[in-house]
């Protein structure tokens, strides 16, 4: 009834009948107030009416109800004032009553109190402020009533929302709002704390300008906010006012996103001051917001400093045969000198990242950058595979030499009647790889001394270093291998493997006399002895007397003549489970505040430099024994420059990849001379990518030669207070190539050592040298059986010297029949590559599961061998790998980059790799699945990233006709597999999305050029699984062999469902899964172990 009563007197009625409205909107207010009838009342009719009046008794009883509709109803109500244009009309009012002189106090602070619960829900909220006229009307209340709080705290509001919008945080600054703000917060009080809030919400938001924060230090208002803020750290003791110091540091931290607002923090103290004022808060827990916003101010504020190098160019120099025209090589060669210098000119600060404000403690981001919608290729033309071999086949038919398993004829091979190959068939032919090296010259430097033998208490002698000119490998009796090592005392023992076991001696403490290596006594002769033992027994596929064979035929750049004990020695998986390292609250925030100590307090700081690869006369450089010792001289070893920082904490530094000036994040070296017990802190300062997975449960991997001669030759994951971070080292963007990220990333973590005078090295994951491969090959063709065919071909030589061994694996033909020969021709072709990125080993640890199970003698094995034909490159890297790259070969390139257009001086591997699927196209063989073994830094898990038109057409917004989008879904079955038999795999991780930046890569090159539509990268962690069966561990070598054979019987699912050829009485076979097919390397060490103490005992007898 009242509604319709106002409704009547609305408009001119309106102005002649004020006492009547009066009244009506009076009893509308006091029903809304009595009898909540609120849900009923449309707030759109009442804001119309005060538009239509002048009365000001009037207006404030429809703006009281206005309030009072609006304060009910979850925001709901407030979204349908606006969409009614509500916000419009209270600007309106709010300009026509300004004009009044004197305006009504009470009007203009209920109308200020509306826009400031308005303003939130509105999007175009500044922008009508702007252009209605109204910033000028509330700035204008603020100036006049800076002691009158009641009006001033909702004018506040509605600028804090004014000031989100930055055209109007620009005009506000110009009117001098920035200034009036500084006028209005004050020093700590008990007064007036919810307008001094405000305040400083609407100071931070005008400050996210960069030209009101320049204003605001050319006020010299940086000391004001710095002196404001520690008094109320001072004196607010009960921390009741913890907003109020949140918002002053807010203010903080938008002014020094701009180059001057740093400089005069510096200049003002600031980063003494927010230090000690965290450090004074950091035991109580709900103040935790101050401190991560104090650590971002003074991480952002810390000075950009280069690194402690001479160049961040790598200390390796390799001269190209020719410097390409363009691209970040040439870009390299065409640096002018000094460009490492860190030029910070620019006002921009990158510092945007998940790392900032906030402590992202436990919290994983793995988000798929892959699907980034800038990223998705829209052109059709290119997602439509077409076979494209390139080359005339004229060209390509040197390449035919490497398929000589499609012509053989066998006629010259002896059968017997059942078909099996007799032990005098003649075995493919086998290119023999390189087992000496022209000129090796030794490089200066330390090996750490070698633990005493445990079954001697003689003191402990030094050692030379394992050089390849002093190894010289002797049999005894039983045949074990011997290395005799030369010391540097001229006194040597040879301690022996014939002595009897004593009773209940378990099989580690076995395995520990087995491997006892060293033993020095005073008396003896010239030589020391290092004792080796028969890994064969112990170690699958590892023999010491190949690996140095081997180590001496390989190539690198600085020329190594030492050898990496646990390379010499071996790995065996460790027996224990590895779980996820548990991040303790607060340990970056924890790392960040050590590190700006040192800008504090320099004089605590030792910079002491105790390794360094720029003096390649002598990088270890001798102390008084108070330090560490470190040594990267060796294969695959990559660390540059070991800064003593504090007693126990050294600064890293890591190698740049050969003609490169980055791709810092693979590291191997080996670490001496540390005391037991004690912890000690190693920060690796010049890693690149934004995250890492050691912020989520990934730790280091160490090996200790102590734990080695005990018996547990092992790589196990280690170290705690592990996180990585941005740090204050940078480079200037010529020499960041024109990239954003300029800034470094810090690897910090902790250990402790067990043993005493221990040699212990820490690597990035799993270390597989080029060697080993070599090493692995020739042990593998020492397990063909006469039903394996097995060749080994040089596909080409390196820009290094090294050479590219390409594998032939398949099953014999069942006899030289003419149906068995083209039964054996024709089986369908599996491509397989690995470790073109030298820094992803986890790859070759795949690979290794892949050829060991291809090798195998189990059922699965050879129906394998029978299904297909195996093509593989087990390493198309060598040269990186050998070098200690991350990512590029010593051409500075990705490889994986160049599959498009490879250069054969430059890229030969790829080139040549190339070739061999190139030809296959042309004879019609092209492959049925190409697979290229990767490792991921940033994932868990183990997926695949495949080629789909009709998938990356559903992450674009491009158009494309249903004709467009035919597809055989047969590239999914390969992973769908997987996901189904290997508990490592995860199908959830899967993306089949062709990107614009991966167009050069093998697997979308393979896809669409070669024709393959089962082109696959094959991703492994490095760090573990979050599902499955290894839910919750770190990955090991074992997970990732397993991955391999698993790969290997996945594919024999894939030949029943491609309908090549009926197999049933393989399901039950698969059913067993892998790990019945072979034996686990425990069941191995023991079997052997057993084996080898039965063969003693037995000899003793």
């Amino acid at each position: 009834m009242l509604l319709g009563q106002l409704e009547k007197i609305n408009g001119e009625a309106m102005v002649r009948d004020a006492e009547t409205a009066r009244q009506v909107t009076a009893k509308i207010l006091h029903l809304i107030q009595t009898q909540g009838e609120s849900a009923h009342t449309p707030t759109c009719h009442a804001t119309s009416y005060s538009v239509n009046t002048r009365d000001v008794q009037t207006i404030l009883n429809i703006l009281y109800i206005l309030s009072e509709l609006l304060t009910v109803g979850k925001g709901r109500r407030v979204g349908v004032f606006v969409s009614k244009g509500g916000t419009g009309i209270l600007f309106q009012i709010l300009l026509s009553n300004s004009k009044e002189l004197p305006p009504s106090e009470e009007l203009m602070l209920q109308l200020h109190s509306l826009l400031a619960k308005v303003g939130s829900k509105d999007r175009k909220f500044g922008v009508k402020a702007r252009l209605s006229g109204a910033l000028n009307v509330t700035v204008n209340l603020v100036k006049q009533n800076l002691q009158n709080a009641k009006l001033l705290l909702p004018c506040l509001q509605v600028l804090r929302v004014y000031s989100t919008n930055s055209v109007n945080a620009i005009s506000l600054g110009k009117n001098g709002v920035v200034e009036l703000m500084f006028k209005i917060i004050a020093p700590y009080s008990k007064k007036n704390t919810s307008l001094l809030k405000v305040a400083l919400d609407a100071l931070g938001a005008l400050l996210k300008s960069k030209t009101n924060a320049r204003r605001a230090v050319d006020g010299g208002h940086v000391p004001v906010l710095l002196a404001l803020y520690l008094d109320w750290h001072r004196n607010d003791t009960r921390h009741r006012h913890m907003l109020i110091r949140k918002g002053l540091l807010v203010s903080l931290r938008n002014i020094t996103n701009i180059k001057l607002g740093r400089k005069a923090f510096l200049e003002a103290d600031g980063m003494r001051i927010l230090y000690n004022s965290s450090t004074e808060c950091l035991p109580v827990r709900t103040l935790d917001p101050l401190v991560n916003t104090s650590s971002l101010i003074m991480r952002k504020c810390f000075p950009k400093n280069r690194l402690p190098l001479p160049t961040i160019k790598s200390a390796f120099q390799y001269q190209l045969p020719h410097v390409p025209a363009a691209g970040p090589v040439a870009q390299l060669y065409s640096q002018p000198p000094g460009v490492d210098d860190v030029v910070d000119e620019s006002d921009d600060n990158d510092e945007t990242e998940a790392d900032t404000e906030n402590d992202t403690e436990n919290e994983e981001d793995e988000k798929d950058h892959h699907t980034s919608n800038d990223d998705i290729e829209t052109d059709l033309n290119k997602l439509h595979p077409k076979k494209n071999p390139g080359r005339p086949f004229e060209e390509l038919r040197v390449y035919e030499r490497f398929f000589s398993e499609l012509s053989e004829d066998f006629q010259v091979i002896l059968f017997l009647k059942n078909g099996i190959p007799t032990a005098q068939a003649l075995s493919p032919k086998r290119v023999p790889m390189s087992s000496s090296q022209e000129d090796v010259n030794p490089t200066k430097g330390q090996n750490p001394q070698l633990p005493p033998s445990t079954s001697t208490s003689t003191p402990p002698a030094p050692l030379t270093p394992l050089q390849l000119d002093t190894i010289h490998l002797s049999k005894d009796q039983n045949t074990k291998d011997e290395a005799h090592i030369p010391s540097t005392d001229g006194h040597a023992t040879l301690s022996t493997l014939t002595r009897p076991p004593p009773q209940g001696q378990t099989i580690e403490q076995e395995l520990a006399h087995v491997l006892e290596c060293v033993s020095l006594d005073d008396e003896a002769g010239e030589g020391a002895v290092l004792e080796v033992p028969d890994t064969a027994l112990l170690l699958p596929l590892h023999d010491p007397d190949v690996y140095v064979e081997m180590v001496k035929g390989t190539h690198s750049v600085p020329q190594y003549a030492e050898v990496a004990y646990p390379d010499y020695f071996g790995h065996i998986t460790p027996t224990f489970r590895e779980p996820h390292q548990e991040r303790v609250y607060g340990v970056q925030r924890s790392k960040i505040f050590q590190d700006i100590e040192r800008l504090i307090h320099p004089n605590d700081i030792l910079d002491k430099v105790v390794y360094d690869l720029d003096i390649p006369s002598c990088p270890v450089i001798e102390d008084d024994g108070e330090s560490l010792k470190f040594n990267s001289q060796f294969e695959s070893g990559n660390l540059r420059k070991a800064i003593q920082v504090r007693k126990y904490e050294y600064d890293l530094v890591l190698n740049s990849d050969i003609n490169s000036n980055h791709y810092h994040q693979w590291f191997y070296f080996e670490v001496s001379g540390m005391r037991v017990g004690t912890t000690y802190r190693f920060n690796i300062i010049n890693c690149e990518k934004s995250n890492s997975q050691f912020n989520y449960g990934m730790q280091v991997l160490m090996y200790s030669v102590q734990e080695a001669i005990s018996g547990r030759p092992r790589w196990v994951r280690t170290g705690t207070d592990i996180c990585y971070y941005k740090n204050h080292f940078a480079r200037s963007s010529i020499a960041a190539g024109g990239q954003k990220g300029k800034s470094y990333y810090t690897l910090t973590f902790s250990t402790s050592f067990r043993h005493k005078d221990d040699v212990c090295y820490f690597a990035y994951h799993y270390p597989y040298t080029y060697s080993t491969l070599k090493m692995h090959l020739s042990k593998l063709e020492a397990l063909r059986t006469p039903q394996i065919y097995l060749r080994q071909d040089v596909l080409c030589e390196t820009l290094g010297g090294n050479s590219c061994p390409l594998l032939t694996i398949t099953a014999m033909p069942e006899s030289n029949s003419n149906d068995h020969i083209c039964q054996f021709r024709n089986r369908p072709l599996i491509f397989l590559s690995a470790r073109v990125h030298p820094g992803e080993t986890n790859a070759s640890w795949v690979m290794k599961g892949t050829l060991e199970f291809l090798m195998g003698t189990s059922p699965l094995a050879s129906s394998l061998r029978e299904a297909y034909i195996f093509k593989i490159v087990p390493m198309l890297n060598p040269d990186g790998v050998v070098n200690g790259n991350h990512r590029c070969s010593l051409s500075g390139e990705d490889l994986n980059r160049q599959w498009q257009n490879p250069n054969p001086e430059l890229h030969p591997t790829i080139y040549h790799t190339k070739s061999l699927l190139q030809y296959l196209a042309h004879i019609q063989r092209a492959p049925l699945v190409f697979c290229d073994y990767h490792g991921h830094s940033r994932k868990k898990n183990v997926f695949m990233y495949g080629c789909s038109v009709k998938e990356t057409v559903w992450q674009s917004n491009i158009s494309a006709t249903s004709s467009d989008l035919q597809e055989d879904l047969g590239y999914r079955a390969l992973p769908k597999i997987l996901s189904q038999i290997a508990p490592a795999f995860s199908m959830a991780s899967c993306s089949f999305v062709v990107e614009r930046s991966k167009e050069s890569t093998a697997r979308v090159v393979v896809w669409r050029e070669i024709g393959v539509q089962r082109s696959y990268t094959m991703e492994s962690t490095l760090c573990g699984c979050d599902q499955g069966k290894y839910k919750g561990l770190q990955i090991g070598t074992r997970e990732l062999e397993e991955m391999g054979a698993q790969f290997c019987v996945a594919l024999l699912r894939l030949k029943r469902l491609t309908g090549l050829r009926n197999h049933q009485h393989l399901l039950d076979l698969e059913k067993t899964q892998v790990h019945k097919s072979m034996y686990t390397l425990d069941e191995c060490i023991k079997r052997s172990l057993m084996m080898y103490i039965f063969r003693t005992r037995s000899s003793l007898s």
